[in-house]
């Protein structure tokens, strides 16, 4: 891994985005054939990121990668309010879950590594890996490659509709999140929300919206609308609030 690395940060990311896109797909369908729901993924994520966490700590790219301390103030950030007014507004429209206490359990620790590894894949080493020559170009590859991963989803059997909402969702929250690592230098407060804002999916219940709006289709859209909204707006906030800093190595 370390030889891979130090040859191509950009080329080790995109090994890592295809072994964690592959992977999950291939273990979902683990978890159907054993009867399991999400504990083949939960394995999977969990022996991912504990490798990564490893190949951090021994190659000392903590720091690197944004595994450490905000250099913003929380007051300064609006103490990342809106991210979490994003993951809680589907929980706006009823509470509920389709899982048993076991498999919401499961999904919820599997949830906690996926957003743990989609932020130190993402933000972090495709992130670097392209930064080191046009951060520009960094910012936007990132978060629309981010939310064009979400495409695999049809895969698992998404509907269109779903799954085309889901990217759109997933490139505004992408841009919103690399923001704040790219201004701050931190990665924490981005995997607590992007682990917290999968995981309460899990107990939402959107039947009520569906029966006040007439249909599923416009329930999906309506909420992933609102969730954009505050995505761009807070990230224009973060732009013009806070300073712009250099990247440390």
């Amino acid at each position: 891994m370390k030889k891979l690395f130090e040859k191509s940060e950009l080329f080790f990311a995109i090994v890592l985005i295809v072994i964690y896109v592959i992977g999950s797909s291939l273990m979902q369908r683990v978890s159907e054939s054993i009867g399991i729901k999400f504990a083949a993924e939960a394995a999977f994520n969990f022996i991912m990121s504990v490798i990564i966490i490893v190949f951090i700590k021994k190659n000392g790219l903590t720091k690197h990668l944004g595994l450490c301390k905000s250099e913003v103030s929380g007051g300064k950030m609006l103490f990342y309010i809106p991210m979490f007014l994003i993951a809680c507004i589907s929980t706006f429209f009823g509470i509920g879950t389709e899982f048993s206490p076991m498999e919401l359990v499961i999904r919820t620790v599997m949830m906690i590594f996926v957003g743990f590894l989609e932020e130190v894949i993402f933000r972090g080493f495709l992130f670097r890996g392209i930064a080191k020559d046009n951060i520009k170009e960094a910012i936007i590859i990132s978060s629309v490659t981010f939310g064009i991963g979400h495409f695999v989803n049809l895969l698992n059997g998404y509907d269109i509709l779903k799954n085309v909402t889901q990217v759109v969702f997933a490139i505004a929250v992408g841009f919103m999140l690399v923001f704040i690592f790219v201004r701050t230098g931190s990665l924490i407060a981005c995997i607590i929300f992007h682990a917290f804002n999968n995981s309460i999916s899990a107990i939402s219940d959107a039947n009520f919206l569906v029966n006040t709006l007439g249909s599923k289709d416009t329930a999906q859209i309506v909420t992933a609308a609102i969730a954009i909204v505050i995505s761009v707006a807070y990230t224009l906030f973060i732009i013009k609030a806070t300073p712009k800093r250099e990247l440390a190595d």
